[in-house]
């Protein structure tokens, strides 16, 4: 009896002190990772003022709204539509932002990108809107959208460049496939001729956000119903509305954001090891749901048959994460199903991927300053000179 005593205090004694010892090691590690980051900082902003002769710009995007606004000039932070997801019982489901305005986006190249937002608030020039003939109209999240880089940088510019014809973008922040497709019904071009639809798919999270519209009341009635529409190209009105939020209003939300991960930042002190676990959890969980749904298939059925009612090509616009060319185990399962199914649809799949991050000896180059982000300026225009290749066949 005695030696079992001793054995289990002996075990209760070693799992004490490999718990004390994996919470050591995880303290350690986010003060190692706390340093790279600011290691990262001092690089990023040595590599921008080599190359630029300028200063890294670390201001927040509240700080440049305010200097822009104590200069005279009016502009804004938006409330981007995927904010809305999760909301049920809304009258209306906006796609864009807030019109003819300047709008402030992200830093991740050294610089806040503004955009100066056409009549409906998406990136666009906004003369593109009055040509009777349209080469390439675009769908898709951020990176279609142009985050982080002014134009005419973005994917849509240079396209127009490549082409010298009209390029209407109709991508936005935070898009999943459903809003896409919503988007594309609600603001195509009807009065012009279109010649390609391009739809641009992001592996990182695309799908995963699909299954979060698929829970929203109004943007499921896209999906189910293919005269369903919010007619929004005459609510711009209100979409202004929705989308200027005031800056006290969006300082006020950013105060307490940072008020509440201050609080959790405390918490996960003394819960290092729960907190480790739970996060890789997360991970591993956000992983497994970003398995293509049943219903994608379905979503590109009903785009293709749009393609061609207005008599446009429809191509499909594969683009990688940055996690497909940094982790040595990366696996991403979405890959060859979203193939499968576009060449059962019988859909052009242009596989940015191979075709083009594959090829460079070192893909991360097309990242801002190698780290994790949305493409930089050579990024975008590598993609954009793969795609017109691919559509002038």
């Amino acid at each position: 009896m005695k030696t079992f005593r001793v054995y289990t205090i002996i075990i209760l004694v070693a799992i004490i002190i490999a718990l004390y010892t994996f919470e050591g090691y995880i303290r350690i590690t986010n003060s190692k990772k706390t340093s790279e980051i600011n290691n990262s900082n001092f690089l990023k902003e040595k590599i921008y003022k080599e190359k630029t002769g300028k200063q890294y710009d670390f201001r927040t995007n509240v700080q440049i709204a305010e200097y822009f606004l104590n200069k005279g000039e009016n502009i804004i932070i938006p409330f981007l539509p995927h904010h809305l997801r999760s909301s049920s019982n809304l009258d209306l489901f906006h796609l864009s932002g807030p019109s003819n305005s300047k709008i402030i986006c992200c830093n991740e190249n050294g610089y806040w990108s503004i955009i100066d937002t056409d009549k409906y608030g998406f990136n666009n020039p906004g003369e593109e809107w009055k040509k009777s003939e349209i080469e390439f109209v675009l769908v898709g999240d951020s990176f279609t959208f142009g985050d982080c880089v002014n134009r005419p940088n973005d994917i849509p510019s240079v396209l127009r460049n490549l082409t010298g014809k009209a390029v209407i973008n109709l991508g936005y922040r935070g898009n999943g496939p459903l809003m896409e497709y919503a988007t594309l019904k609600e603001y195509f071009p009807e009065q012009s001729n279109v010649k390609n639809i391009l739809w641009l798919y992001y592996e990182g999270n695309d799908n995963y956000e699909f299954t979060l519209e698929l829970k929203n009341n109004i943007l499921k009635k896209y999906f189910e119903d293919k005269n369903f529409s919010q007619n929004l190209k005459n609510k711009q009105q209100q979409i202004d509305i929705i989308t200027k939020i005031p800056l006290a209003e969006v300082k006020e939300k950013k105060d307490r954001s940072k008020n509440q991960n201050n609080f959790k930042k405390k918490q996960n002190i003394s819960l290092g090891v729960i907190e480790f676990l739970k996060l890789k959890k997360t991970r591993a969980g956000l992983r497994e749901n970003s398995k293509p749904r049943p219903q994608f298939k379905t979503l590109l059925k009903l785009t293709l048959e749009f393609a061609k009612q207005n008599n446009s090509n429809f191509y499909f616009v594969y683009l990688p994460e940055y996690e497909r060319y940094i982790l040595s185990n990366y696996k991403q399962k979405n890959y060859k199903k979203i193939k499968r199914i576009t060449k059962d649809l019988n859909i052009p799949f242009i596989d940015i991927h191979k075709e083009v991050f594959a090829k460079e000896k070192n893909p991360l180059k097309l990242f801002p300053f190698e780290l994790p982000g949305h493409y930089n300026t050579y990024g975008y225009k590598k993609v954009a000179e793969n795609i017109f290749k691919n559509t002038q066949r």
